[in-house]
């Protein structure tokens, strides 16, 4: 007799309000890895890349983080190509305000005109009439940030864009943003090795804010053989990486992790983690791990 093998499904991880109004799964799913090396050009085998997408679609994700930027203008089509016309339970965000002129090579813009420019370009890559939330992928310091914001929140007056997030700002930044639009979301560099944005979190978490961690499986040698998370993986029948997701998840419930990857069954093992059930003691010892 054979036991049943489970299929891992994201909403388990539970669900958030976007904004106060727009239901998403928490645990999602970022395109940035479906692209070429260094952010650039084509995937190596553009179909796998779609069939990862629909997978992660089926194993129950609903929140799709994108942008104008990944490849260029290589992810957001592939999200059209693997799930359009979208379930009603998709929501997918994108960014503008960063261009590039090579791989690895990332450059703030952000004038109204451009950043209105991407929102409408956005549109058609993606094959919606709005986009849910439209994110300012980096302060522009030669733009006031009043000006950049000012701009999205026009598009919103004029319902091309549903809600605004911002990403790699300060908390400063965020009440300041907030002076000229509701701020929804916030998407920052953090993860169990790294959690410099911890007063951006906290901000997010008192102000109702989606806090999404970019770059959230950053374990680094806390993979390694003797590892703390091995140790506590091996405890649990888990991978390391679903630990790192897990005490995401855990870590406060305005946390929407993205992970990325281009391969189903890293796929398959990041979503396992909504099912990972961390006690208090697991999270302490996770978070005692990593010296910042």
């Amino acid at each position: 007799m054979t036991s049943e093998v489970r299929v891992p499904n994201a909403a388990a991880s539970g669900s958030f309000e976007l904004g106060g109004d727009l239901p998403v799964i928490r645990l999602g799913y970022g395109t940035m890895q479906l692209t070429g090396s260094g952010i650039w050009g084509e995937p190596a085998d553009r179909d796998a890349a779609v069939r990862v997408i629909r997978r992660a679609a089926e194993l129950g994700v609903t929140f799709f983080d994108t942008a104008d930027s990944y490849g260029p203008v290589i992810a957001e089509p592939l999200l059209r190509e693997a799930l359009h016309p979208y379930s009603d339970d998709i929501v997918i965000a994108t960014k503008a305000g960063l261009t590039r002129s090579g791989p690895h090579d990332w450059r703030p813009v952000g004038r109204p005109e451009y950043l209105r420019q991407q929102a409408l370009l956005s549109l058609r890559h993606l094959g919606v009439d709005h986009i849910d939330l439209f994110q300012l992928h980096r302060v522009d310091p030669r733009v006031p940030l009043a000006e950049q914001i000012g701009e999205l929140k026009l598009l919103q007056d004029e319902g091309v864009v549903r809600h605004i997030g911002m990403s790699e700002v300060t908390a400063d930044q965020l009440e300041e943003a907030g002076k000229t639009a509701r701020i929804a979301a916030v998407q920052n560099l953090y993860n169990l090795a790294d959690r410099s944005a911890e007063p951006v979190l906290d901000y997010a978490e008192q102000n109702g804010l989606a806090f999404i961690p970019w770059f959230p499986l950053a374990t680094g040698a806390l993979v390694k053989s003797g590892g703390p998370l091995a140790a506590i993986a091996e405890q649990h029948g888990a991978s390391p990486s679903q630990l790192a997701l897990a005490w995401l998840l855990r870590r406060s419930p305005a946390i929407l992790p993205i992970p990325g990857t281009s391969s189903v069954e890293h796929l398959e093992d990041n979503i396992a983690a909504a099912d990972v059930d961390l006690s208090d003691a697991d999270v302490e010892a996770l978070t005692r791990a990593v010296a910042e």
